[in-house]
């Protein structure tokens, strides 16, 4: 039986969402990006290419509206520094946890993910060879959110990538019993109008592949991964 181990870090902030700066990063996708990128300054030469997947970094966010509080979890393989966020900003001391994870086959966790899902959309008439041309289009209701997700999960047995060409995570999950809730989207109109459609996911899920599941846990699931989507929280079960 094949046994992976996930090493990594996780950084639990926890900010005052009525402070400006809080409050730009929550209702600009672009501003959220730059608030988790400026914990890792320096790790990578200015202008070299996709920093943040070079430090591993990926996050996700959630707002509590009743006590006014943003709590931001955010992934990466080298260690931050949280002294560029305004320390009136905070309601509590940046949290650092270290994570290694033993993951075998058979081994259950409860998971919780922000993804972006999408699908590509046929456009206009097939040509002479019977192409068409496709659209990359979001996935904006829970139903088209599980048919994605069941392409991603993954049968004992089963090769890590399926027969439509995407990549399985390692795990098997009951549908039924697995949470899924569509959230206002993140927009930034200081970035090409940029709009990127956000769907929860949460509940059990058993591991059938431990390298491709350490995998999806390495490097996020699915896209906008610049952009708080993708990183997945899983906590083994008791």
């Amino acid at each position: 039986m094949t046994t992976t181990r996930f090493i990594t870090t996780h950084n639990i902030l926890q900010l005052d969402a009525t402070h400006p700066y809080a409050a730009k990063a929550l209702t600009d996708a672009q501003s959220m990006h730059r608030l988790v990128m400026s914990g890792f300054r320096g790790w990578v030469p200015d202008g070299d290419t996709e920093p943040r997947a070079q430090m591993g970094i990926l996050s996700t966010w959630s707002i509590d509206l009743r006590s006014n509080s943003l709590l931001i979890v955010i992934q990466a393989r080298v260690p931050a520094d949280w002294t560029p966020i305004p320390r009136a900003a905070f309601t509590q001391q940046p949290q650092h946890i270290n994570v290694d994870q033993t993951i075998k086959a058979g081994d259950t966790f409860t998971l919780r993910t922000v993804v972006s899902p999408t699908h590509d959309q046929p456009m206009g008439k097939a040509d002479s060879d019977g192409q068409r041309t496709s659209r990359r289009r979001s996935h904006t209701n829970p139903s088209g959110v599980r048919q994605w997700l069941t392409a991603r999960l993954q049968q004992p047995g089963e090769p890590a990538t399926s027969p439509n060409g995407s990549r399985r995570i390692g795990i098997t999950a009951d549908l039924t019993t697995l949470g899924i809730r569509m959230l206002p989207p993140s927009v930034s109109n200081h970035h090409k109008n940029l709009r990127i459609t956000r769907a929860e996911l949460k509940g059990p899920v058993t591991v059938t592949d431990a390298r491709a599941f350490t995998d999806a846990l390495t490097h996020g699931l699915g896209r906008g991964r610049a952009y708080s989507c993708g990183l997945l929280l899983a906590r083994p079960s008791q």
